[in-house]
């Protein structure tokens, strides 16, 4: 890959990153949750899947699910539906007395009153299923990846900067855009108001972005 077509592919990278969608909500909402540190494990989840993705689309499975409205409808049902149950659980989650809320300002890894600790494994398995279950984004890297790689070239090493591309950019986007955003959002959860108020803005964000992943085709 010449140094010409992969800083376009970084400027494509960092411009799809930074649009707003289930990533971002999910990520925005473990900082606010778990912390800015730990918010990371369920951006590796997130990451796992792009990697699946991007197999997909490399194996040419991303044609048949694209070609296939069967397939497609049930990876999108599925999807949106998870979303929704998110966005509900967010709804429900019931806020901690301010008492209960006093956590260390400094240190950015404390969990915050919004709920009680989540495992790494947990918050991983959450960002594998919300950007796993979209089947957009297989039609998306359908649509995006054949148009940085050159088929008279070895395929795997342009899969393999392509693929790290895509994930270093989304690691850093999520984690020192949205999940740094977030976390500065901190100090509004030290009241119980305050924390119904981000539970209802999250969960309405999760529930919206499922009924459009539904609705729209």
């Amino acid at each position: 890959m010449t140094l010409s077509l992969w800083a376009t592919l970084l400027a494509a990278c960092f411009v799809i990153s930074f649009t707003p969608g289930a990533g971002a909500i999910n990520t925005m909402g473990n900082s606010l949750s778990q912390g800015f540190r730990r918010s990371i494990w369920g951006i590796l989840g997130q990451q796992a899947a792009l990697v699946v993705h991007i197999l997909i689309v490399a194996a040419g499975v991303g044609v048949l699910v694209a070609k296939s409205p069967v397939a497609f409808e049930v990876i999108r049902y599925a999807g949106a539906a998870y979303l929704v149950y998110l966005g509900i659980r967010q709804l429900l989650a019931k806020p901690q007395a301010a008492d209960e809320a006093d956590a260390e300002e400094a240190d950015v890894s404390a969990t915050s009153p919004l709920a009680a600790a989540e495992s790494r494994w947990s918050m991983f398995r959450r960002g594998l299923w919300v950007n796993l279950l979209n089947p957009k984004a297989i039609v998306f890297f359908l649509a995006f990846l054949p148009q940085f790689i050159r088929p008279d070239q070895p395929l795997l090493p342009q899969y393999l900067v392509v693929g790290a591309t895509v994930i270093v950019v989304d690691v850093i986007v999520m984690w020192g855009f949205f999940a740094l955003a977030a976390h500065g959002m901190r100090r509004f959860t030290r009241s119980v108001r305050g924390q119904r108020i981000v539970n209802t803005a999250f969960g309405v964000l999760f529930i919206g972005v499922g009924l459009l992943l539904a609705l729209v085709h």
